[in-house]
Order: structure tokens, then C-alpha cells, then sequence
């Protein structure tokens, strides 16, 4: 019996094969989280990265070289992303991916804009016993957070300020308000006020 690969193996794999690209990459979503101490579910392992469209394709080739199974949604000038790569191996009854790895480009070429993502990259820190899985910082990660501004993602830098009460504030506010979120004075008094309840 072939034995299945992980979800954290998949990930670490799509990381390795996207590095031989020299497409870096880090943790985001629900397995970030969980490097600060905030433990939630998740259906996918995201891996946010800042690319061309075009190296996400080589990426997309790649990964199929290696045996997985992938889908590419490109971006319009909508979109506020850049194209999302599936990667699965596996599939239910109905077709649909078991436990994908999903990248997650910052860059759309049809609608440029300045995002965290790219220095949450740069600044990613590797997992010791995968290094190739790397995850943000907690400054860059909560950034990321309120890039995606939506109402589950403001609630998730409430409870990452919450459950990280050693944080450095400082360096949080700094680098939120670098990328025009004023709203984070706002979310550091809520996660306070929250913390002191009994």
C-alpha cells in the first residue's frame, strides 16, 4: 500500500519544488496561526508568495512533473490577487481535492498594488523540523490579516493580540500603519479590553 503524503508534507513538498524555481514562499492562514498559539481549523494549507504569472505556471508544470494534481485560477482586474494554484493529491467520490496546498500570489499584473505579502516573505522564519515551511512574523502576518480585510480576518488579529499578550506592539503598529492600516490602534485596545475580562 503506497503511503499518502500529509497535508504538512504536501505544503513542505510545494515549498522545496517552488524554491527550485527560486519562488519563495510562507505559511499563511490557519497553519500561520498556529505558530502564535491560535489553533484553528482548516480545509487547506495556503502558502502565500509574490510572483509573475508566469513563474506561478512553472510552478503549476512543476509541481504536475512531481506527480500532484493542480488547478490555476488567473486573475482578472478585479481580482485582488494574483492567481491561486491548487495543489492535491488526492480526491473524493465527487472529484473535489482532499487536504490541497493552496499558493497564493500577491501579485496582479492587471491591477499592481503595494501588499504585506512581500515583506512577510522576506522576513518568513523557518519551522525547525521543515525548513523549507516557513511562517511570518507576527508583525507581518497581522498585516497580511488586514490586507484581506475581511470580517473572519479583523477577528483573527483580535484573537492573534489576544492570545500573544508579549507581543511588540510597536513593531505591530509600525508595520500595519507602513501599509495604510490606521485600523490596528483600534484592534490593540479591543484585544486589551478583551484580555482584561474575567
Amino acid at each position: 500500500m503506497v503511503e499518502q503524503t500529509t497535508p504538512v508534507e504536501l505544503a513542505e513538498r510545494v515549498a522545496k519544488i517552488a524554491l527550485g524555481l527560486n519562488i519563495e514562499t510562507a505559511l499563511r492562514g490557519a497553519y500561520a496561526l498556529a505558530a502564535y498559539h491560535y489553533v484553528r481549523a482548516s480545509s487547506d494549507i495556503d502558502l502565500a508568495t509574490v510572483v509573475q504569472l508566469h513563474q506561478l505556471e512553472n510552478l503549476k508544470s512543476a509541481v504536475e512533473d512531481a506527480g500532484f494534481h493542480t488547478s490555476l485560477r488567473t486573475p482578472d482586474d478585479q481580482d485582488p490577487l494574483g492567481g491561486v494554484l491548487t495543489v492535491w493529491e488526492r480526491s473524493d467520490d465527487e472529484g473535489d481535492p482532499i487536504d490541497p496546498v493552496e499558493v497564493v500570489n500577491y501579485l496582479n499584473p492587471y491591477r499592481p498594488q503595494r501588499t504585506p505579502a512581500l515583506q512577510a516573505i522576506r522576513n518568513a522564519i523557518s519551522l525547525d523540523e521543515k525548513p523549507a515551511l516557513r511562517y511570518p512574523r507576527l508583525s507581518d502576518l497581522i498585516a497580511l490579516k488586514l490586507y484581506a480585510g475581511n470580517r473572519g480576518d479583523v477577528a483573527d488579529v483580535v484573537e492573534l493580540l489576544v492570545r500573544n499578550p508579549n507581543a511588540d506592539l510597536d513593531e505591530i503598529r509600525s508595520t500595519c500603519k507602513g501599509f495604510g492600516f490606521d485600523q490596528i490602534d483600534e484592534l490593540i485596545q479591543e484585544a486589551q479590553d478583551e484580555a482584561r475580562r474575567p
